[in-house]
């Protein structure tokens, strides 16, 4: 997960960085610096219905749950009905970057929801950008939110918002659901496919923390309640941290005959969320390709 391990690891292959690059040139230079002042995710956050970018329209949306109320942003094409996506973000929760990339993802023709994880403790805005979790401020805030996310919660919190989903008239019905996470939000695909596995189609994890544990409810383990496709991008200090996942992962979704790509990607933890410090554009371009043609493929 998004958490010291990481990063450390973070933070020692940006000094490399720093240090080399001269080497790596003034492009590479001028993208790090971007990530690390947040400048790549300058979108405003939403706070009523909207036109967006690219023919979409979004707004602010509340979902009932079992455990509260769920603050959320909803975006979809501006016109018919699309496969719906349920976005799960990384630690530092739904803010402007999350947005930005769900607006992005209705572009492409889908209706997309990006939820706040943290209802039960905080309102949003939790944070105002995953450089505000970085802080000692920032992770203290954090830490007990992240404790009310107990495997029960997400699968609860999943389900029903599948089933906000499968409500609006911007959703396709006739198409399978497909829900995307990042960091902490990786694991929490794994937990809405196999509560709603008659509607997910697809999870994709990116950069998930945690997807197989020793655990009976490991991730890995879920596989087999699930009904679809799987992509698994992995970040390949997570790789070094722990090799054996990537095969584990491998035979579970052998074992429920389910097609997944599972892959490690020469990026660090945290490379796909555009407001964190080691965000990869070329690296994170290609998972956004594959992750639309497995929605493609699958949905």
């Amino acid at each position: 997960m998004c958490d010291d391990t990481t990063e450390l690891e973070n933070a020692s292959f940006l000094e490399r960085v720093r240090l080399n690059r001269r080497e790596v040139g003034v492009t590479a230079g001028v993208a790090v610096a971007a990530a690390l002042t947040g400048c790549a995710a300058s979108t405003p956050a939403a706070t009523d219905s909207k036109a967006t970018e690219g023919g979409t329209n979004g707004r602010r949306v509340e979902i009932e749950t079992p455990d509260g109320v769920c603050e959320a942003f909803f975006v979809a094409p501006a016109s018919g009905a699309h496969p719906g996506v349920l976005m799960w973000p990384d630690v530092a929760g739904l803010r402007a970057a999350y947005e930005t990339m769900a607006t992005r993802l209705a572009a492409a023709g889908y209706a997309v929801l990006a939820v706040n994880p943290y209802y039960r403790s905080s309102k949003l805005p939790v944070l105002a950008n995953f450089a505000e979790w970085r802080t000692d401020e920032g992770r203290a805030k954090i830490a007990p939110m992240r404790e009310a996310l107990t495997h029960e919660a997400i699968s609860k919190d999943g389900a029903a918002y599948v089933a906000w989903l499968d409500a609006q008239a911007e959703v396709d019905k006739a198409k399978k659901i497909a829900t995307t996470g990042y960091c902490m939000g990786g694991p929490f695909t794994f937990r809405t496919a196999a509560a709603a596995p008659d509607r997910v189609g697809v999870v994709a994890s990116f950069h998930g923390g945690g997807l197989v544990t020793d655990e009976p409810t490991s991730p890995h383990a879920l596989l087999a309640k699930m009904n679809g496709a799987a992509l698994i991008c992995i970040a390949q200090n997570d790789d070094e941290r722990q090799p054996e996942a990537k095969d584990a992962l491998k035979r579970a979704a052998e074992a429920a005959e389910i097609a997944a790509e599972i892959e490690v990607y020469p990026a660090q933890h945290g490379w796909c969320t555009i407001d964190s410090p080691v965000y990869a554009e070329p690296e994170a371009e290609k998972a956004w390709a594959r992750m639309l043609a497995t929605f493609t493929r699958a949905l």
